[in-house]
């Protein structure tokens, strides 16, 4: 049988707060190693002019050939007891952790209105087989002005202070092709539930400035008796440089 291909992809251009990766990236690391997956980061942008979220979108190129690609935010922390997703969903399923309602977030179109499922994604963490990898497509009918337009941030998005609605176009173009194409669609919070796991493995904050995003995973990782520095250490080759 063919070595199943997964990769997991970081996104890190301008070598994003090391203060945040050096307690998130060793345990995304030990992840990979535990589900048999490379890790790549995207170091370089490439669509010009829009916003640095937008280049988590390099994977419809970089990851064809793969047979899933999973991308983890940087600022996520992942417990080490997670198991191997791609060997729960099936190929045709694309999952991320949880889920928005689209209609808090997007104007619809006749994709979303279509679809009807009103999926808003959280595209922090996501899982996609090659069947699926259309997830990542960017916008190839939609100029940025005319998709910033179709967003809209929450009210707690608006008072954080820390965003606007540059931060969620890789949100709205994922949510967008999950209505396009039709995936199906899971979360892992819906998982857990149908395999009666009640494991916490995931954090992740994204409206709290770096400072205090520190403050709270080190209150995490206490809570979960987990030491970043305990697993081994990144493979110098594929240490992000500034």
């Amino acid at each position: 049988m063919a070595q199943v291909k997964k990769v997991i992809w970081l996104l890190n251009i301008g070598n994003y707060a090391p203060e945040i990766t050096s307690l998130t990236y060793p345990l995304i690391y030990n992840y990979a190693r535990k589900i048999d997956a490379e890790v790549s980061i995207i170091t370089e942008p490439r669509f010009e002019g829009w916003p640095p979220v937008y280049e988590k979108l390099q994977i419809y190129e970089l990851g064809k050939g793969n047979d899933w690609n999973i991308y983890i935010d940087s600022d996520a922390l992942i417990h080490p007891d997670l198991f191997d997703i791609t060997e729960v969903i099936g190929k045709d399923t694309v999952l991320h952790n949880g889920r928005d309602i689209a209609g808090n977030r997007w104007r619809y179109d006749r994709f979303f209105r279509r679809d009807g499922r009103h999926i808003g994604s959280c595209n922090w963490f996501t899982f996609a087989s090659d069947w699926c990898h259309e997830l990542w497509k960017p916008l190839d009918d939609l100029t940025l002005e005319e998709a910033l337009r179709n967003i809209t941030l929450t009210h707690n998005e608006v008072v954080s202070g820390v965003m606007d609605n540059s931060h969620l176009i890789d949100d709205y173009t994922v949510s967008r092709n999950i209505a396009k194409y039709g995936f199906k669609f899971e979360t892992l919070h819906e998982l857990r539930g149908k395999i009666g796991d009640s494991g916490e493995y995931l954090w992740h904050i994204y409206t709290e400035p770096i400072d205090r995003k520190v403050e709270l995973m080190k209150e995490v990782l206490e809570r979960w008796q987990v030491d970043p520095k305990s697993f081994t250490s990144i493979p110098i080759a594929l240490e992000v440089k500034p």
